[in-house]
């Protein structure tokens, strides 16, 4: 890419004790770009961003963040970012104005630029007829709309949001995303961590991170390329478990990658881009019909983590 690097990281790690959060992060991230860290809970994914904020300090390995060293000039690096959490951590008992107040002053702004900048935040968000209301007694979305606007209040160079949308209904996400899209338009850099992989999905670039270590990078295209998954679905009428006892005779295939199934509804995803069509009708014959649907970043993802499960069980058998 030809963007200005905006984070680069080369072999974080960091060690709780006897606990290893992050084993080995590397990644580069570019101005303009939506970054996704994907992974599941515990995966490293919130560790690492603390990190790359200069909120934790690596073990080992490092990172430069808009320009500077976090270990070394962690305040010069949160001048230039936002930084937006998981769990809602503005002030409950504080207004919605109060609360962009408040953060506007922590980030420096005073006076008339101070005004302006929380009249327009108030305004992007739709929170103007709700200046007044308390954080507090705000929904789910509706606190998210803030805890972004504060997060951004400062036009921030990189903007990191750790899990922004967990517990948000659908609707807000799809908004929320929305909002995302336009700030990388208009030049933010964003890395966002998640464990929606619809999520993923919406970004430029994603790393996919398991057990602390990174498995693969690249945009959603190129990483789904790389795995050569094909998935086929198969409705099965009637009982139930006949969708069980058809997945688990398709999991005794050598070709498939990975089976699951939803009420009648049998997915299937073949490796080495094999046919799925044609292993459902060897396994199972063609009574049942099958067709072919696009893979996702959810195949790839456990197609990973299963090949990191496969390769970590032979190590350790020799």
């Amino acid at each position: 890419m030809s963007e200005p690097v905006v984070i680069r990281a080369e072999h974080l790690a960091r060690h709780f004790g006897p606990l290893v959060a992050v084993r080995d992060v590397s990644l580069t991230v570019h101005k303009g770009e939506i970054f996704g860290v994907l992974g599941a809970n515990g995966a490293g994914k919130s560790t690492t961003v603390r990190m790359l904020t200069g909120l934790l300090d690596p073990t080992s390995g490092s990172a430069t963040v808009v320009g500077f060293d976090v270990a070394r000039h962690p305040d010069e690096v949160k001048k230039r970012i936002g930084y937006m959490t998981q769990a809602f951590s503005l002030y409950k008992d504080l207004t919605v104005r109060e609360n962009l107040s408040f953060y506007g002053a922590i980030y420096g702004l005073r006076g008339r630029a101070l005004r302006d900048r929380i009249r327009a935040a108030m305004h992007q968000a739709g929170l103007t007829d709700r200046a007044r209301q308390l954080a507090g007694t705000l929904s789910g979305g509706w606190r998210q709309r803030l805890a972004l606007a504060c997060a951004t209040l400062h036009e921030p160079q990189l903007l990191f949001l750790d899990e922004p949308t967990a517990g948000v209904d659908p609707v807000s996400r799809r908004e929320f995303w929305d909002r995302i899209h336009r700030l990388a338009s208009e030049g933010t850099t964003i890395l966002v961590t998640t464990h929606y992989m619809d999520e993923a999905e919406r970004c430029h670039r994603l790393a996919f991170i398991f057990r602390g270590s990174v498995l693969d990078i690249g945009s959603p295209a190129e990483i789904l390329e790389r795995r050569a998954l094909r998935v086929a679905e198969l409705v099965v009428p009637g009982d139930p478990a006949r969708a069980r006892e058809a997945a688990e005779e398709l999991r005794h295939e050598p070709r498939v990658e990975e089976v699951s199934h939803y009420g009648g509804v049998v997915r299937v995803a073949t490796h080495h881009k094999a046919d799925p069509v044609e292993v459902v009708h060897a396994v199972l014959g063609d009574a049942l019909p099958a067709k072919e649907v696009r893979a996702t970043i959810e195949d790839a993802f456990v197609s990973m983590v299963r090949e990191d499960a496969r390769d970590a069980a032979e190590g350790a058998e020799a």
